[in-house]
């Protein structure tokens, strides 16, 4: 997406959401990067699988085998929901050669699971985390009712994506995921000097992205990522009021996450 505005500038803006605070910007000098490099829309790529690794460190995101993150959701109907994503212990080769960290992703509303996910992750030699594919389903009443955004890189065309970038800088954009009609992800980094407060606690210096589907060209959703910690805050800005925010990060025994879609372990 073009037109990106670098943050901390001359209009600040502040908003609160309950027990939630965060300040960003709606205006300011031009970015300060295009992420030239990173892959774009459907561009092929040619990775290395020897570039790679399962031992994701990258300070926005690391990834250590046994972390929890929980969440709690609001859609924009007002319902809650709650997350859970575990970074396990098994990896996947993907159909590309990489070897991908499994990481579970867990939604429930009222403790019956509503969407599985194991999606596919990897590092490379620069610390960028690479997204690799995912196999999700919905559920109703216990039951598989879809299987719908699926898809691995190196199957039917499908392409490997940016989750984040090794440095990131304002004006970045990136793919994050290519399969023609399935999943067409993308991101932009806005800033990355956020303040943003949570449940869990108040992080400065947190990166600002926006992600956008080029399948729903209205929606759009604003992430903030907290140094060393994660994903702690994802705000819907097409419209709507949804957001998920960070409530505990945990430890959890090793081979939790591991089960079949529907029965996590």
């Amino acid at each position: 997406m073009s037109g990106i505005r670098s943050c901390r500038a001359v209009i600040p803006v502040v908003v609160a959401l309950g027990a939630l605070t965060l300040t960003s910007c709606v205006a300011g000098a031009p970015p300060e990067s295009t992420g030239a490099g990173l892959p774009q829309s459907d561009d092929p790529v040619s990775l290395d699988p020897d570039d790679f690794t399962i031992e994701i460190d990258n300070p926005y995101w690391p990834m250590e085998p046994g972390t929890r993150w929980s969440y709690v959701e609001l859609d924009p109907d007002g319902g809650e929901l709650t997350v859970d994503v575990t970074v396990t212990s098994e990896t996947k080769l993907i159909a590309n050669g990489v070897e991908a960290r499994v990481v579970r992703d867990t939604v429930s509303r009222g403790g019956e699971i509503v969407e599985d996910t194991f999606d596919w992750y990897a590092q490379d030699a620069s610390g960028a985390i690479w997204y690799l594919g995912e196999d999700t389903a919905e559920f109703e009443n216990g039951e598989i009712v879809s299987r719908e955004g699926s898809f691995e890189a190196g199957v039917d065309g499908a392409l490997p994506g940016i989750a984040l970038p090794a440095d990131p800088a304002p004006g970045m954009e990136y793919r994050q995921e290519y399969s023609a009609g399935i999943a067409e992800d993308n991101g932009a980094v806005l800033s990355v000097e956020e303040l943003v407060e949570v449940p869990y606690g108040m992080f400065d210096g947190a990166l600002l992205t926006r992600d956008t589907n080029a399948l729903e060209p209205d929606a759009a959703e604003l992430k903030f990522y907290a140094t060393g910690i994660g994903p702690v805050l994802t705000l819907d800005v097409s419209g709507g009021s949804g957001r998920e925010e960070l409530v505990d990060v945990t430890t959890v025994p090793d081979g939790t996450g591991t089960g079949p879609l529907g029965s996590p372990g």
